[in-house]
């Protein structure tokens, strides 16, 4: 479903469900919804698409006078790939921006109508769900429905008060409690519980930099199984190329979720995109997932269990899989040829057992930071939501307690000692650990917890929390804190750095490549030799690289390449974190980070060792 806007959002969208058609078996059915102050159904079997419109009221009820399958059976409104993709690209040549006019009609009941095209999302959606469910287990197994948005839903049911205030445009992401902007209506959040029950999955895409109100539609997404991305805008946006690998991918739907564990220890909470059973503790059920979904659990121990013997997990994952079992004819040449699927029901149920040790030095040595960071960032995404700057401050608290009992295991301070110089905030007797310091730097001044930056829009601070909590630990990792590569000619590979500061500027060698997920920088030193082919060539190790990098993400990264002689630097200095303090803000002489350990240092004095 896609919004009539303007022409550079529409040809973008258009391009992107062209990749979709290319990403799609030829048995999948698609089907095309648009929405402004009506809804638009597309019949695109006969020999020229047909649309057929139904208004939308304008009242905050927002029910349609007549049901979408009265409007159009749905045997019509989806269509078989393999059968009619040229009539699909050709129905989505003949959707035309919004006309004036029609905007003009609906002005009254629009907010900001001079600045905002009409949105009826809300009701839109809700109407397609509700269409869904009569047909899910029959006509289909796994609704994906893919929302494009270019502003906030602002006419019928579901509207959203984003006009742009004061707060808004400067960035304002609290109000004066230090609490995130709240969701503003419960709308989308029955909207969501809805769509889990038709079998449907929702990704929503916002190409915009206005104000959109993400807050409030992200849990129609998150509860749903799917995915929200943000483009800020038309030009540089990779949407088809993130769709085309969304649909590529083999994925699963109707999941199912289970944990288990043994008696001694229990589930403390659960991370992820999925809805919770509302009968059974920790079941999930997840509409939609592929091999890249990640979910995370925190466990605790019962009062005073000790083990018996040692604990197990045991995961029940009860899914649906679309299998492909070859073709139905013996001559591959012949055009009446068909693939033939089946939809196969899978229950996988894997028992772990895990070792115990009474050796704390053991644990430290056994000890993942990739996943300790993702447990921390889980937690505090759902204590920002209450009060950021208490967020901030339990992390902060959290990082001295664990130096604290590192250093009194390892005994490196003793009463007798002379105090705070000698408390060990490196982790130097146990490399598992050493990362821990810098990434919990790196999460303190990512935008996701900054309060009062100007520079953030709220929006972006929402699409962080959903990518973040959908990512595997080495992808959260990449994200929250980049890795930073020295390269001493286009095809030799010097040494990944591991500190993040201007230092890099003094550096012998001439380029680095710096991987920060969503983003990919190659810089060029000031002083780099004019005879290094700037952008690097594509026939050389370093393109290989960065083109290899662009094809395992589950997004596609933007791509930049930076000369420092001539080219403004401001992005890829906004990575080099550890010239930073904690508010963000860029200071001179690498003493951000140098400045939170010895803070750090201090405050576990404080606590006593």
């Amino acid at each position: 479903m896609l919004f009539l806007a303007s022409e550079e959002f529409l040809e973008l969208v258009k391009s992107a469900l062209l990749a979709a058609l290319e990403a799609l078996s030829p048995g999948s059915l698609f089907g095309i919804l648009t929405f402004s102050s009506k809804i638009g159904l597309y019949d695109v079997q006969g020999p020229i698409p047909i649309v057929k419109n139904v208004f939308i009221p304008p009242d905050s009820d927002g029910t349609l006078h007549v049901d979408l399958k009265d409007v159009m059976p749905f045997c019509s409104f989806l269509a078989p790939v393999g059968t009619f993709k040229d009539r699909i690209a050709e129905a989505l040549e003949t959707i035309k921006p919004i006309a004036s006019w029609e905007r003009a009609t609906t002005a009254s009941q629009v907010q900001d109508h001079a600045l905002h095209h009409t949105r009826g999302f809300g009701v839109a959606i809700d109407a397609l769900v509700n269409y869904l469910s009569v047909e899910n287990g029959t006509t289909f197994e796994l609704a994906r429905i893919f929302a494009f948005l270019s502003g906030p839903p602002n006419y019928g049911a579901g509207q959203l008060d984003a006009r742009s205030n004061g707060d808004h445009n400067t960035g304002k992401v609290v109000d004066s409690n230090n609490t995130l902007l709240p969701e503003e209506t419960s709308f989308y959040k029955n909207l969501a519980a809805s769509a889990v029950q038709a079998g449907a999955c929702v990704d929503l895409f916002a190409i915009t930099n206005e104000y959109t109100d993400l807050t409030s539609l992200k849990v129609l997404s998150v509860e749903s199984g799917g995915s929200l991305f943000l483009y800020s805008n038309t030009d540089e946006s990779t949407l088809p190329q993130d769709i085309y690998k969304m649909l590529k991918r083999p994925y699963a739907f109707g999941c199912v979720l289970r944990l288990r564990t043994s008696p001694e220890i229990k589930i403390a909470d659960s991370y992820g995109h999925f809805f919770p059973d509302p009968q059974y503790m920790h079941v999930q059920h997840i509409n939609c997932c592929d091999s890249f979904a990640s979910y995370t659990y925190d466990f605790e121990f019962e009062k005073d269990s000790q083990f018996a013997r040692p604990p197990i997990l045991q995961i029940a994952f009860k899914y649906t899989m679309i299998v492909h079992h070859g073709d139905t004819s013996d001559d591959a040449s012949n055009s009446g040829s068909r693939s033939k699927f089946s939809v196969q029901r899978r229950l996988r149920v894997r028992t772990i057992q895990y070792n115990t040790t009474a050796n704390i030095w053991d644990l430290y040595d056994f000890v993942d930071p990739d996943v300790v960071l993702t447990i921390l960032v889980h937690q505090v995404i759902l204590a920002s939501l209450s009060d950021v700057v208490e967020a901030r401050l339990w992390i902060h608290d959290w990082l001295a307690i664990f130096i604290a009992q590192y250093n009194k295991a390892y005994k490196n301070v003793r009463p007798a000692d002379s105090g705070v110089s000698d408390i060990d905030v490196d982790f130097s007797n146990c490399s598992q650990l050493q990362p821990l310091a810098q990434l919990v730097f790196a999460f303190l001044v990512s935008p996701l917890l900054q309060v009062q930056d100007e520079h953030i829009h709220p929006d972006y601070q929402t699409y962080l929390q959903c990518l973040f909590s959908a990512l595997e630990p080495a992808s959260l990792r990449q994200a929250i804190c980049p890795t930073l590569s020295s390269y001493s000619s286009l095809d030799t590979e010097a040494e990944v750095h591991q500190s993040l500061s201007r230092s890099v500027f003094t550096s012998e060698r001439p380029i680095f490549l710096l991987d920060a997920y969503t983003d990919l920088l190659v810089y060029y030193l000031p002083t780099a030799s004019p005879s290094i082919p700037f952008p690097p060539p594509r026939d050389c190790l370093l393109r290989s690289t960065v083109d290899r990098l662009k094809q395992e993400r589950t997004l596609t990264p933007r791509l930049a390449f930076i000369h420092g002689a001539r080219d403004d630097t401001t992005t890829f200095e906004k990575y080099l974190i550890e010239d930073r303090a904690l508010d963000g803000t860029l200071l001179v002489g690498s003493i951000g980070f140098r400045s939170f350990l010895e803070e750090v240092r201090s405050r576990v004095a404080e606590f006593g060792i």
